[in-house]
């Protein structure tokens, strides 16, 4: 008889397989149909039943929080790289623009993104991968505020919420490059702390 603790038990062979089959397809649906796409159909490309999918993931926040941190390595990559730039309000400012491509890998995900840093839910699965890009966030900004480029009232929950309104409206529809380069820079000049004498000189 098998007497090892249920606990210390490694996951079955087919457990992880199925889990890691859901993942990926459910990346490559994301990638197609956005964040809103049919559970039911990535369980069928998955090659398993619906039961399986949620027994896995019981949300779609689960999944999809599941799916970005799978996704994550390349965001920490350009984190490392950005954190060797010498200048603070340059590193904040490639910072975002790392953050605004991260959070437009699919079309819609800034919305529930968004939605788990407004409300109080410590049962959302997206809750924890927000506050670790706000945290991210805050290292950058941080940074920025001690040397005096950034106002000291900019918290890093606003400016991530800022980035992800930036990266929805950049999912939807045809890319116009120069009304997002505006509204980046409008976004930049809310939290500069040289905004108002910038904003002066241009009216």
């Amino acid at each position: 008889m098998d007497t090892a603790p249920v606990a210390q038990r490694r996951p079955r062979a087919d457990v992880i397989r199925n889990r890691a089959s859901i993942l990926e397809t459910a990346q490559h649906h994301f990638l197609l149909h956005g964040v809103g796409t049919s559970l039911e159909a990535v369980a069928r490309d998955a090659g398993v039943g619906p039961g399986t999918l949620y027994r896995h993931f019981p949300t779609r926040e689960a999944l999809l929080a599941a799916v970005l941190q799978a996704r994550s390595a390349e965001l920490i990559g350009r984190r490392e790289t950005i954190r060797q730039m010498a200048a603070p309000d340059e590193a904040l400012r490639h910072w975002l623009q790392a953050l605004e491509d991260y959070l437009n890998a699919y079309s819609g995900l800034p919305e529930p993104l968004m939605a788990a840093t407004r409300a109080s839910e410590p049962d959302n699965p997206l809750t924890y991968p927000c506050d670790q890009l706000i945290t991210m966030t805050d290292e950058f900004l941080k940074a920025a505020q001690r040397t005096g480029h950034v106002r000291s009232e900019v918290g890093s929950r606003e400016l991530f919420q800022a980035t992800a309104a930036v990266a929805w409206i950049r999912g939807y529809g045809p890319a116009d490059q120069l009304a997002l380069a505006g509204l980046r820079d409008l976004l930049e000049h809310g939290y500069s702390r040289t905004a108002p004498e910038t904003l002066s000189k241009t009216l």
